[in-house]
């Protein structure tokens, strides 16, 4: 069923965009002057004349987040489809390379090319006229994270290692890579990462990820992730945060509000907390979710540093915080419509499993630009749009694009 004011056209992509502003949003996520100026950066431009030139190498490595189901040589006669069948293909004389020969190629670029691509173009989408971005005005931002698992290689193993099974002997059947995102969570945008081995923690990771957040934001997290390092880091940066803290957290009441929140001091130990000396004043929220079948047994705590509780009503921050699960939904799209999850990361060696993951996010900006333009022309929050069906027509609409207008779209055909 069509929702109201917004179509979906297996010809024309989403909400009717058509092929050239469909691949003009893709060219907007990831601009070609952007490619040529990280190539530039890494110092990794070819030297002579390639039938895999470093830009075309940087489109494959995109090309396999969109195709991850599909081996390497197929994503790239894809990629390069529409343009084979042009007279400028003919005269060169260029063919698909052997598997071998895309695998040097990819050791060439390496992987600070692409991480460096990826940093250059990932950020925010959301303008003011995005729906369910805002919380009367901070951006809503949220942290999290998750594990992709790599092919089974003694290199891969020692630089990623393999996860626990819960027994004391027991590990799990592949290395483990550990990715941990800022997300703008009403586009779905990966907007930062860090990949780090398995066994990474994911709160030092949280922590670096800050050099993303800045004036104007609300940040999201989970319990694993909530300390008091975190929330002062934050508001460091001029950020809000709105986190959920474990129920274990002392926080003493303060100052009761008419919301029935409370202002509490927030301590980084529990020295300074019975000295009351290095505390920072913050906003406890506690709730339960009830349903139809009863009252809500599990109790949640939420830590807020929006302490006006006319602006920001209690309520109003509970239904806040649940969109912190959408960023779970931004990561199981990498992860399983992209990946095709449980099949591990097809590359066999450190340094091009980072350039892979990588390679997926900028796939995923990708994908989320061109939703979150269709949302905008048609009005509607883009999480009424179907990421698998953006995906398909995306992978429908790049060969076409050769064909038609190639000229446009240097990302997409092969240097001469």
């Amino acid at each position: 069923m069509a929702l109201r004011g917004w179509t979906w056209d297996a010809a024309l992509g989403p909400a009717g965009l058509g092929d050239r502003p469909l691949l003009e949003a893709v060219r907007a996520a990831i601009p070609d002057g952007a490619v040529q100026a990280a190539i530039e950066a890494t110092g990794t431009r070819e030297r002579r004349r390639r039938l895999l030139p470093t830009s075309l190498v940087v489109t494959l490595v995109v090309a396999m987040g969109l195709w991850a189901a599909e081996s390497v040589r197929h994503a790239l006669a894809v990629v390069v489809d529409g343009w084979r069948e042009g007279p400028a293909a003919a005269a060169a004389g260029w063919q698909v390379p052997t598997s071998a020969a895309i695998g040097r190629a990819r050791h060439r670029a390496g992987a600070r090319l692409l991480r460096v691509l990826f940093h250059a173009v990932a950020g925010p989408l959301a303008t003011a006229e995005t729906r369910g971005a805002f919380l009367a005005g901070p951006r809503l931002m949220a942290v999290d994270g998750t594990t992709l698992e790599v092919a089974d290689t003694p290199g891969n193993a020692h630089a990623f290692g393999y996860p626990g099974t819960g027994r004391s002997t027991g590990r799990g059947a592949f290395p483990q890579l550990r990715l941990v995102a800022l997300i703008e969570t009403g586009t779905h945008a990966l907007c930062d990462v860090v990949l780090r081995p398995c066994r990474g923690g994911e709160g030092p990771a949280a922590l670096r990820l800050l050099r993303s957040v800045g004036p104007g934001m609300l940040l999201l997290w989970d319990r694993n992730f909530h300390s008091y390092r975190l929330v002062q880091a934050t508001l460091a940066r001029g950020a809000h945060c709105l986190g959920r803290a474990k129920t274990g957290l002392i926080v003493a009441p303060t100052e009761l509000l008419g919301d029935g929140s409370f202002r509490a001091q927030l301590y980084p130990d529990a020295k300074a907390r019975r000295r009351a000396v290095g505390g920072g004043t913050v906003r406890v929220i506690e709730y339960a979710l009830d349903t139809a079948a009863g009252p809500g047994a599990e109790r949640y705590r939420l830590v807020a540093s929006l302490l006006d509780a006319r602006a920001f009503p209690a309520a109003a921050l509970a239904a806040t915080y649940h969109e912190r699960w959408e960023v779970e939904t931004a990561l199981d799209e990498v992860k399983v419509h992209q990946w095709a999850h449980p099949k591990p990361l097809r590359s066999r060696h450190p340094r091009e499993v980072v350039q892979e993951v990588y390679g997926l996010l900028l796939a995923h900006l990708a994908i989320r630009t061109v939703m979150h333009q269709a949302a905008l022309r048609q009005g509607v929050d883009p999480d009424r749009l179907s990421f698998t069906g953006a995906l398909r027509v995306l992978r429908r609409a790049i060969p076409r694009a050769q064909r038609t207008w190639p000229e446009a779209f240097p990302l997409f055909r092969p240097t001469s």
